[in-house]
């Protein structure tokens, strides 16, 4: 290998170890390694083995798109594969989140990348995102750009200001975690969007009363306003850059109004 690529693969270690605000003498201890080791593989006057690569790469939590780039600055060939979901060998991945959106109803469920770009959602997803204009679903609809734009679900929204404030915390918290350059330019450009007025809010900004989750959803619909909060689910283990980059949104009903709601929305008949 030349010096160039030892001294590519050593900054790119280096910037996810600092990113992981990790010294190189905490770092040697969680890769049973020595910190001048780890100091002169940084600098580029040690060349690290392949299983090295990946056993730092495993101690500093690192993307698996991002531990392939490692592998190829150092001179190896990847490590993990990148499929397509259309591939013969994702047809169990397929049939899993398909079961796990329809299993879901009548709640809403959606399957993201790593992006927040919606691959999938379910049958009970049209309350929350009906009457947004179908230029926000092209190229291809994003979670942040669908809720926040001024032309999206932000002007239906109960807490905006709660809700703005949440996901672009989130965002950024993805952002400083993976260095990824397309994710910042996401933050930056749903960060300009404009803020929606708040209708009635209260002294909290946002009017929300008190409960277990601290920023649900809060939509106003036909039926009137749904309250609901979400959780995650991403796959166990994953082998596959793409398998590792989903992940499942659940939405739930945060009171039993919301839940009859959901619930004569999916067989479509009026709320009692």
């Amino acid at each position: 290998m030349s010096a160039a690529g030892q001294s590519r693969v050593g900054q790119l270690l280096r910037e996810w170890r600092q990113r992981r605000r990790l010294s190189q003498f905490d770092l040697a201890l969680r890769t049973d390694t020595s910190a001048r080791h780890v100091s002169r593989v940084e600098t580029g006057r040690a060349q690290p083995s392949r299983e090295m690569v990946l056993r730092l790469s495993n101690s500093l939590d690192i993307p698996l798109r991002e531990r392939n780039t490692l592998l190829l600055a150092a001179g190896f060939s990847p490590e993990y594969r990148e499929s397509s979901l259309d591939d013969a060998g994702m047809a169990s991945i397929r049939s899993a989140l398909d079961t796990m959106l329809a299993a879901h109803e009548p709640y809403p469920a959606v399957v993201v990348d790593r992006y927040w770009n919606l691959v999938a959602g379910n049958a009970a997803m049209p309350l929350l995102t009906g009457g947004i204009p179908p230029h926000l679903f092209a190229p291809r609809p994003n979670v942040f750009r669908l809720v926040l734009h001024p032309e999206g679900l932000a002007p239906r929204l109960a807490n905006p200001r709660q809700v703005r404030s949440y996901f672009l915390e989130r965002l950024l918290h993805q952002v400083n975690a993976t260095g990824d350059a397309e994710l910042r330019a996401l933050y930056e450009e749903v960060r300009g969007f404009p803020v929606a007025p708040d209708e009635g809010a209260g002294e909290d900004g946002d009017g929300c009363p008190a409960g277990p989750i601290q920023v649900p959803l809060r939509v106003r619909t036909p039926m009137g306003v749904l309250s609901m909060f979400g959780t995650m689910a991403t796959f166990g283990a994953p082998a596959d850059v793409t398998l590792s980059e989903l992940a499942i949104e659940l939405f739930y009903p945060l009171d039993e109004f919301t839940a009859d709601a959901l619930r004569a929305f999916a067989s479509r008949v009026p709320v009692p």
